[in-house]
């Protein structure tokens, strides 16, 4: 009998054991977003509250995300594409329905950024930053100069100037500076718009994403075209920087934190989107990104000198000569590649 009770324990000890392994396997949630594009010390916070551990990486381009979701075999939980990439993942049904009830801090959002042309009946993203395209230059290499796209296309600074790495934002160069709608789906126009971007090419220092920021705030060349957000830190670690939003008109973009059809993680991510909509967990990211909030609570939180900040958040004034980029025909789309491809070779 004792054997019998001895060998009972033995299995019951041998079973807590497993149990208790497996009940050890931490919650994780896989996030995929833009370089330079969150404050990392936060994750602590989250798994923390949550006890979900997270799983970062980074991509430099919307373009970039769209073919690593489609060749499937990495799977993430939330990506922030860029609106007219959303527009396009819905349409290809690529993204899964939010659950809101796990997001209650939805009601934090400016209702502005909500129920938009890229998610009209608010089914698939929170909005997560949002900001202007403009242009960036060394105020010791570039006087003075005419607040025009015109200066990413002049020989005068051949050889530092960068121009974006990615299609849609290239093209998007061309077209304002030619006075075209940057949704165009012309062939002529686009046509157009291709070749100044084939004649800018000889007199370019190279194209670039995110080594935007070693080579701009290294005074490594004169002239870029980025991110507003991105380039309020440049500035920030060289004060010899400047920037302006052209005058005729730019991108206005809205960047929105989504899950991929098929998550693994699905109320994982539901609870991370939540805990980044967290107003101190807003706050904390814009000062370390440069990227305006869509958090109503978080914007009233700024002081003045913040709010009055116009590259953080431009004036109506600038702000009513942008344009938001649509997602475009599959024929138009298949035309950007093709440029694109020829352009890169």
């Amino acid at each position: 009998m004792k054997k019998i009770l001895c060998l009972a324990a033995a299995l019951m000890a041998v079973l807590l054991v497993f149990t208790a392994c497996g009940s050890s396997e931490q919650e994780v949630v896989n996030v995929y977003n833009w370089g330079e594009n969150i404050d990392e010390t936060i994750f602590k916070d989250f798994e923390k509250q949550t006890g979900i551990k997270v799983n970062y990486k980074v991509y430099e381009t919307n373009e970039q995300l769209y073919a690593v979701l489609k060749q499937g075999g990495v799977s993430y939980d939330v990506i922030v594409p860029s609106d007219y990439m959303i527009s396009r993942m819905i349409a290809e049904d690529m993204l899964e329905k939010i659950d809101y009830s796990n997001v209650p801090n939805l009601s934090k959002i400016d209702p502005n950024y909500l129920y938009r042309e890229f998610d009209p009946e608010q089914e698939y993203s929170v909005p997560y930053t949002w900001g202007v395209v403009g242009i960036v230059y060394n105020t010791t290499m570039v006087e003075d100069p005419e607040e025009s796209w015109g200066l990413l296309f002049d020989d005068k600074y051949s050889g530092q100037i960068l121009q974006f790495d990615n299609s849609r934002d290239a093209m998007a160069t061309a077209l304002f500076y030619l006075g075209y709608d940057v949704n165009t789906t012309d062939k002529a126009e686009l046509d157009e718009a291709y070749q100044l971007l084939v004649q800018q090419k000889p007199i370019l220092q190279g194209y670039v994403m995110d080594q935007m920021f070693d080579k701009m705030e290294g005074g490594e060349a004169a002239v870029g075209v980025y991110y507003a957000g991105d380039c309020l830190t440049m500035i920030d670690n060289n004060p010899d920087l400047a920037y302006f939003v052209p005058e005729e008109g730019s991108n206005f973009f809205v960047d929105a934190m989504c899950i991929p059809k098929g998550a693994a993680n699905k109320k994982n991510a539901e609870l991370f989107i939540n805990f980044m909509c967290e107003t101190d967990i807003c706050l904390r990211n814009m000062d370390v990104t440069g990227y305006a909030t869509p958090s109503a609570e978080a914007y009233a939180e700024l002081d003045e000198e913040t709010r009055e900040n116009d590259i953080l958040f431009p004036s109506e004034e600038v702000l009513s000569n942008c344009q938001t980029y649509v997602n475009l025909p599959a024929d138009t789309l298949e035309l950007y590649n093709d440029y694109w491809t020829k352009l890169k070779s």
